[in-house]
Parts: structure tokens; C-alpha cells; sequence
């Protein structure tokens, strides 16, 4: 298994690098779209990867850190989600942002990633919610209120906001005891 390529960037188109090594070898690795930047054309790199080998092809997949790399080990167990599928959900928002999103049950989070539909998403939340306490920051405590602090991050989008501008807002709401209307009054009072 090949767990770390180190070497110069010789090309990167935004999906994928070739990276070349000391010893005159060129390595195609397929990496995060939403982390491409961080490996320029030019610049030496060490990065972590994984190997998929399948009958006809033997894929290169490169992640910024351990916890990125485990995470998209835990996608590759849902059945349906193949490799490419998991490294373009890893390219929704950091490992803690994705791991918050399964802790609160948000499938619509997920469902941001083409070839992702709601069942699936759902999926990926039930197979890897107890699963993933180990990867990132994983929010605990949120578990019962899910569904609740979903419902606020999808009155907040409907509203106008980014994703992202909602789901850092729910971040900081403590649910419990409250109604989503209370809930969504806090986060927008925290948005502004």
C-alpha cells in the first residue's frame, strides 16, 4: 500500500496532481477539488494517500491529513459510495463541518455532492454516526437534537443564507429545551 507520496508538484488541474519523486517517478494522485490549492505547481510536498486497486486500474487518492484520509476510509464503507463520491464529499467543508453535520443527522448537508441523493445521505448518517467519534472535532451532545438544528440550517438557507453561513451559526446554539422557532431566532440574531 502506498500510505505517502513525497515529492514535487509538477502538475496540478485542480482534481488531480502528479507529483514526482526523488527516484525520477511521477505519481497521479485524484485530491479533494476543494484542497488542490494547497499543492502548487512547483512546490515540494509530502502527501498522504490512499491506494484502490480495482481489476483494470490502480488509483492514487491524496489527503491533506490523517483525519481527511480516515474519513474518507469511513464514506468508502457506506455500500454505494465509491471513491470519488467520498473524496468529493470531503470537499463540503472541513472534517469537524462534516462530522458536525452526521452528529446532528443533517443528510441535506450531504446531499450538496452530485451523485448524492437523500437516501444515501440518509445512509451515510446511520451507518457512520457512531462510527466517526474518533475523526476531527465530532460534536457530542447534539445527537437528540439533530433533526431540530437541521430544520434551523434549511429555514436559515431559505432565508438567503450560505450553507456554511448557517451551519456556523447552529454551531454556537445550545437546543436543548428550546423550539425550532426560538432556535432560529438565536441563529440569526448570531448571524448578524
Amino acid at each position: 500500500m502506498i500510505a505517502l507520496i513525497k515529492g514535487k508538484v509538477v502538475a496540478n488541474n485542480g482534481a488531480l496532481l502528479v507529483v514526482l519523486t526523488n527516484g525520477g517517478v511521477g505519481y497521479k494522485i485524484a485530491v479533494n477539488p476543494a484542497r488542490a490549492e494547497s499543492w502548487p505547481v512547483g512546490s515540494e510536498t509530502e502527501i498522504l494517500t490512499h491506494l484502490i486497486v480495482r481489476e483494470d486500474t490502480q488509483d492514487l487518492y491524496g489527503f491533506a491529513n490523517e483525519s481527511e484520509r480516515r474519513l474518507f476510509l469511513y464514506f468508502l464503507s457506506v455500500s454505494g459510495v465509491g471513491p470519488k463520491t467520498a473524496l468529493h464529499l470531503l470537499s463540503l467543508g472541513t472534517v469537524e463541518e462534516i462530522t458536525d453535520a452526521i452528529a446532528r443527522n443533517d443528510a441535506v448537508y450531504l446531499t450538496k455532492v452530485s451523485g448524492i441523493g437523500r437516501k444515501t445521505a440518509e445512509k451515510i448518517v446511520v451507518e457512520l454516526k457512531d462510527k466517526i467519534s474518533g475523526v476531527g472535532h465530532f460534536a457530542s451532545g447534539i445527537d437528540s437534537h439533530g433533526n431540530i438544528l437541521g430544520d434551523v440550517v434549511d429555514g436559515l438557507v431559505t432565508l438567503g443564507y450560505t450553507q456554511a453561513q448557517a451551519r456556523e451559526a447552529v454551531k454556537n446554539i445550545d437546543p436543548k429545551g428550546k423550539t425550532s422557532e426560538r432556535l432560529l431566532r438565536e441563529a440569526l440574531q448570531l448571524i448578524k
